[in-house]
């Protein structure tokens, strides 16, 4: 079962349906489910619900003062310890800031909301009160103890602003607000059946504010981080007035404590039941002009999914990897999958954390690209949560990865990344924060890394020069030994001697290897997951078992690549170096596996626009720089 994959808490309610001279129908309620999230150190566990006490609805005579129209409380439940807060925003006909009143009959005839209680213009307002008092009793924003305007934007209406005492406390007393609602009617107002919402959201911590639409410029695809708490920026991506399709850019944003899913067309995607989700880098269709006229580019939100806990937590895997209460769905591949299949962990070596779902194989897999980075100050118990790091001397405080940045990588001598030394057979060696010719760096691209960083990337590719850094989602590059976090072994098509990398505990390097030697399509995850699972089991048309299979021709290869490429696999175009030179970085993408092809390359997943997709049966040389994708442990 999906847990929440934000901190909102979603009510929408359909208030004040009233009639001028006219009996009114009964109004209706939704509520948000109940869901639970949970950071890595300190659980939270927060929920909204509305209960309707008097009937929205009302036969209000012409001319009447300040009629009440009916009441509703919401019950909030929360134990996050920096408290919670509450948003309202007018929203009938379902769109956001609507705060009108519609007739029914007569889309035409409104009133808008107000406070006046005589005059000629009708209008109608709302007030929340506190119900009850107790450990998680709220403080009301002081300017809606009385009557006040529906909010045409998102305001926050009630508060708590810690809630230190919650983990001890029962978490069932929660707290109650009423929100009562009133109008007044004019002599001129046209009868009929008129009808308003309000929606209220619930957002923790207090200092959280909720996701509200944005307006993209014209003839742009403008990506919004949907929080106020991310970091990083994006441009305009330009759609020209005869394009029909675009490949969306991959995102440079990183968010503590969430992962990236990937985007949505809505801001509301967490409850909004028509959103459409996209993968980083999938490609998009639409009509010729469709998003350049005036004010009509298309919005594009980053898709947040709360840590649901630490990525070495065996049980926890075992919960949302496995097949019982509690564990995510399986993601269909026709381009329907929704919010069930994914959660988030969080990398208890460097606190980062990564969006992971259940794909078409009924694996678990990380749908981000790895990000570890060295770090002089890890602890010994915190290297032993890479898989296999244990207490070696060969590789127990090896980290394979960037040294920390004083300078950018256009500096000339210093290495500020991992780097192969030795020739490509024999003996293979990694070395991590020595001096090494510039040609062998490979950069690096993390939050904390400002420096390699584009601060307003548009596409994605990188500057020609290899300096300017970009999309935060491509990850850190590595080596084959690198990511098999061993920097001795060189082995030949042996899969079963290689029980190390650079996941975390529990997970691994995919399997991978040529077909005529491994003994079934299970021996081969990238294989499984593209042929068996994403292409229902349809090999290659080119298939030979005397040589690589693959998929080359447009036709096969096309789908494909579209499907590794969408929401929720998520595999993007992140490239891989080679010297310092990086090459497919937005056409292309490689996947190093644990499977040795000879002393000097490994088997990899490489996918392309041409299109061409390898399912894991490329050999490239262990001493190119290749992204990393985690999946569930060998036991699996």
């Amino acid at each position: 079962m999906l847990k929440a994959i934000s901190n909102f808490y979603v009510v929408t309610l359909l208030f004040c349906t009233l009639t001028v001279g006219l009996i009114l129908s009964s109004s209706t309620t939704s509520s948000a489910s109940t869901t639970a999230d949970a950071a890595v150190t300190v659980g939270s566990a927060c929920s909204m619900t509305a209960t309707v006490d008097t009937p929205h609805n009302a036969e209000v005579p012409n001319g009447t003062n300040r009629t009440e129209i009916g009441t509703t409380t919401l019950n909030t439940i929360c134990n996050d310890s920096g408290g919670f807060a509450i948003y309202a925003v007018g929203y009938s006909n379902n769109e956001y800031g609507n705060n009108t009143m519609i007739n029914q009959a007569d889309s035409n005839i409104t009133f808008n909301t107000g406070t006046a209680t005589s005059g000629s213009n009708s209008n109608w307002s709302m007030k929340l009160s506190q119900v009850t008092t107790g450990t998680f009793a709220t403080t009301i924003d002081n300017s809606f103890n009385n009557y006040h305007n529906v909010p045409a934007t998102y305001t926050k209406v009630a508060h708590r602003d810690s809630a230190t005492d919650a983990v001890s406390a029962n978490p069932a007393t929660g707290t109650s607000i009423s929100a009562t609602y009133q109008t007044f009617i004019s002599p001129t107002q046209a009868s009929g059946t008129y009808q308003g919402k309000v929606k209220y959201t619930m957002v923790h911590p207090a200092s959280e504010i909720p996701a509200q639409p944005q307006t993209a410029t014209s003839g742009c695809i403008n990506y919004f981080a949907n929080t106020t708490t991310a970091e990083g920026t994006m441009g305009c991506q330009s759609i020209s007035a005869s394009a029909t399709s675009a490949t969306l850019l991959a995102s440079n944003f990183s968010r503590t404590g969430y992962g990236f899913a990937g985007w949505s067309d809505a801001y509301d995607y967490e409850t909004n039941p028509n959103a459409h989700f996209y993968g980083p880098q999938e490609d998009i269709t639409f009509t010729a002009g469709q998003y350049t006229g005036a004010n009509n580019g298309l919005a594009l939100y980053a898709v947040w999914v709360k840590s649901a806990g630490s990525l070495q937590d065996a049980s926890k895997v075992a919960t949302l990897c496995g097949t019982g209460t509690g564990s995510l769905t399986t993601a269909p591949t026709d381009g329907t999958a929704n919010l069930a299949s994914v959660s988030a962990l969080t990398d208890e070596r460097d606190n980062e954390t990564y969006a992971i779902a259940k794909l078409a194989d009924g694996k678990c897999w990380m749908i981000e690209n790895l990000r570890l980075e060295a770090e002089n100050t890890r602890t010994a118990e915190k290297q032993a949560l890479a898989q296999g790091y244990g207490a070696s001397t060969t590789y127990g405080n090896f980290s394979g990865l960037a040294d920390a940045e004083s300078a950018s990588f256009s500096s000339t001598y210093s290495a500020n990344s991992l780097y192969y030394s030795g020739t490509q057979s024999g003996t293979a060696s990694i070395n991590i924060g020595t001096y090494n010719y510039p040609g062998n760096r490979m950069p690096r691209y993390n939050n904390l890394n400002t420096q390699s960083r584009a601060s307003n990337p548009t596409s994605n590719i990188f500057s020609s020069d290899n300096t300017v850094g970009g999309m935060y989602s491509y990850g850190n590059y590595y080596t084959w030994h690198a990511a098999i976090a061993n920097l001795t072994y060189n082995g030949y098509n042996n899969i079963s001697t290689i029980s190390t990398s650079l996941c975390p505990t529990g997970w691994r390097l995919p399997r991978s290897g040529d077909k005529t030697r491994i003994t079934s399509n299970d021996d081969n995850d990238f294989w499984n997951l593209i042929v068996d699972a994403i292409n229902g089991g349809t090999n290659p048309a080119n298939y030979d078992s005397q040589t690589m299979p693959y998929y080359t021709d447009a036709s096969e290869a096309g789908p494909v690549v579209a499907k590794l490429r969408n929401y929720p696999n998520n595999f993007i175009y992140s490239g891989y170096f080679r010297g310092s030179s990086a090459y497919g970085r937005g056409s292309g993408g490689d996947y190093w596996s644990f499977t040795a092809y000879d002393y000097s390359s490994s088997y990899a997943m490489d996918l392309n626009n041409s299109p061409r997709a390898y399912p894991g049966t490329a050999n490239d040389s262990k001493y190119e720089g290749h992204s990393i994708r985690c999946t569930v442990s060998a036991s699996t």
